[in-house]
């Protein structure tokens, strides 16, 4: 007779003594408890908008630089946070566009390299994926949810975008190759978020630093368009390219319009940018022809940081996102705008 019950007691205690020495190590590199952005978690707060709700969709600047108390504060109504990182905001509109019951406000952050993001992007597939898993999230992935969400409040092991083991394994140096280019690295663990998915810089980011610097210098490449491909004829590809620009303009505008006939409302933000990162925006995505050329076409308020002295006075540590306290001080100052682009009665009549 095998002694199972010494097996099972042994495997227990070496199992938890492993998961304690990487819960240390990973802590000792600088992690710390917090929620995974996953489509589930997503797909949880989008089941709380309403007909009426105030809901931002967008990027990973409306993410981490707005406070939802102070919006709520400011606007008479709590904000649904849909903003989602590296993600174009055009499926989202349409998800909540497309919805004939929904007539609330749309505030939208536009980083021109994210929402004029062709079909078949990553920008666009992230966005398209959430979507999804909203309209066909199982009740299993449900209660895996829910689990992951008690143990990730716990663990700083629980990073999924840097600690898995698919995660490890892209880290390693791999040189580009002909025919075969390794894609730019995702920026590391530098936020947290909570279950209303309110992401936060954490302090070691905010300062200068390794981390810092990391997380700085890896959005150029990122930013930075990708070759065109060679199995495709450079002016082919340049055609597909204006018409997917084109294409988003138009389909952006039919959004807006239907949004509107129902009595909706939305309002288009560009959040900071500083350093390199804003030099290199301002030279591929010039706002003559994107954020201005957006506001015309959709007859939309639109509020741009650097039209204001008062919101054009943060500088982004990593150059891409705020601070978690300028994050707070900004939309402070960012609601009157809001009300103003809004009108009268802004968007608190219902609660």
């Amino acid at each position: 007779m095998r002694p199972w019950r010494g097996i099972t007691v042994s495997v227990v205690m070496m199992l938890a003594v492993a998961t304690a020495a990487w819960e240390i190590y990973c802590r000792s590199l600088g992690y710390a408890p917090t929620l995974n952005d996953t489509g589930d978690l997503w797909t949880e707060v989008r089941r709380r908008v309403e007909p009426e709700s105030l809901v931002i969709v967008g990027d990973s600047r409306a993410l981490f630089d707005s406070d939802l108390d102070e919006l709520e504060k400011g606007l008479g109504k709590r904000p649904i946070q849909l903003a989602q990182p590296g993600s174009t905001a055009f499926p989202v509109l349409a998800d909540l566009i497309n919805d004939q019951s929904f007539h609330g406000t749309i505030l939208c952050s536009v980083v021109p390299r994210l929402f004029f993001a062709p079909p078949g992007s990553p920008p666009m597939n992230r966005a398209e994926k959430s979507v999804r898993r909203a309209h066909t999230q199982t009740y299993a992935q449900r209660a895996s949810h829910d689990l992951g969400i008690y143990l990730e409040k716990w663990f700083a092991c629980m990073k999924q975008d840097d600690l898995t083991l698919g995660a490890l394994l892209e880290q390693l140096p791999i040189p580009n190759r002909p025919n075969a280019h390794v894609p730019p690295k995702l920026p590391p663990y530098f936020a947290s978020l909570n279950r209303g998915r309110r992401a936060r810089m954490v302090e070691q980011c905010a300062q200068p630093g390794k981390l810092q610097d990391r997380v700085k210098h890896g959005w150029i490449p990122l930013f930075t368009p990708p070759p065109p491909p060679s199995f495709i004829p450079p002016e082919k590809f340049g055609k597909m390219m204006h018409d997917a620009f084109e294409a988003r303009f138009a389909d952006t505008k039919a959004l807006v319009d239907k949004l509107r006939a129902r009595g909706g409302k939305i309002v288009f933000v560009r959040f900071p940018l500083s350093g390199d990162l804003k030099a290199l925006e301002d030279r591929t995505t010039p706002r003559t022809t994107t954020w201005d050329r957006l506001l015309k076409e959709t007859a939309t308020p639109g509020i741009h940081f650097e039209d204001f002295p008062e919101l054009a006075d943060f500088t982004c540590p990593e150059w891409s996102h705020l601070s978690a306290g300028d994050s707070v001080e900004f939309t402070k100052r960012l609601v009157p705008h809001l009300r103003a682009a809004l009108g009268a009665g802004s968007v608190a009549s219902s609660r």
